[in-house]
């Protein structure tokens, strides 16, 4: 919310766009990579939209894998989302122009934290574990990373307008 407040764009928010997921996530039921694709298709496709219109956008959304955002980045499914995997967008770090993908990895306890306090999410605070372990990423498929996502405490991790300044900051020639 930060993000689309700071840079007056659209926000892309995606229990409104397909909640059939949301409910499994609302019980507890971590989803498989096959209850994903169709919400993570019909996510390209209104990034697609929103980048032949020319029209920045900023979307939050649990994009775990490289495979997710490939498909997410490109509009197409990839067998490989790696950076190395060549597909398109390989030989720049895996950043199209148009889209890029920022990482925040607070550490665990603050995670669960957040998700305790509060009360209207789509997702089950159970569930953090799960999430955590689905979580692949490569540095070089990400704009900005914030956080090592360790198990300890708390620790210190920037409030929202510092991490909102940074992406801004190193987005700039994208927005």
């Amino acid at each position: 919310m930060a993000m689309r407040k700071r840079c007056n764009v659209g926000l892309i928010t995606p229990p409104s766009i397909f909640c059939s997921p949301f409910s499994s996530l609302q019980a507890g039921v971590p989803l498989s990579d096959e209850d994903r694709w169709p919400w993570l298709n019909q996510l390209a496709a209104i990034i697609q939209r929103h980048l032949a219109a020319r029209q920045p956008a900023v979307l939050s959304c649990s994009a775990l894998k490289p495979a997710y955002r490939a498909l997410l980045r490109t509009g197409r499914r990839e067998v490989d989302g790696s950076c190395g995997g060549g597909g398109a967008g390989a030989a720049d770090g895996q950043h199209s122009g148009d889209v890029a993908f920022v990482l925040l990895n607070p550490p665990r306890a603050l995670l669960e934290e957040r998700l305790q306090k509060r009360t209207a999410h789509f997702m089950a605070a159970s569930l953090l574990d799960s999430q955590l372990a689905a979580l692949q990423f490569e540095d070089c498929e990400l704009a900005a990373r914030f956080g090592s996502g360790s198990s300890g405490g708390s620790g210190a991790f920037p409030d929202a307008e510092q991490v909102v300044e940074a992406i801004v900051g190193g987005l700039s020639g994208m927005m």
